[in-house]
């Protein structure tokens, strides 16, 4: 036998009303995300990358405690870097420049500053 629609609605609304299980279910009370922004489309390796650090380690023998992680957003290939966590950012340049530009020659590699859960990142390195 069919139901009309509004006749199913109740019916549902009446069950769910009744229903333990979804008188327990948490309603989310998030704001809805804004709009989606679109994702630059890459053309070259080590044009683009993303830096994160992984923390909390032991010390190493050469007292290194961090873990910076240099990531081509192309080829999602990754560098891992020991490093200290007191570095300055001078020493940090100096390590990029070392470690990153001798092995692929990324000069002109623009930096994306951004924080976790951002809506503009792609979360590759987090």
């Amino acid at each position: 036998m069919l139901k009309s629609a509004k006749g199913m609605k109740r019916e549902i609304r009446e069950f769910v009303a009744k229903c333990l299980f979804f008188q327990h279910v948490k309603v989310e009370h998030q704001k809805p995300s804004g709009l989606l922004q679109p994702i630059m489309i890459l053309e070259w390796r080590w044009e683009r990358v993303t830096m994160d650090s992984i923390s909390g380690l032991p010390v190493t023998l050469k007292k290194k405690d961090l873990i910076w992680v240099i990531v081509d957003r192309f080829t999602k290939s990754a560098h891992f870097i020991p490093v200290r966590i007191d570095f300055s950012l001078e020493r940090l340049a100096e390590l990029y420049v070392s470690e990153i530009n001798k092995l692929h020659e990324a000069l002109g590699t623009k930096l994306n500053f951004n924080i976790a859960f951002h809506p503009q990142t792609d979360e590759q390195s987090e």
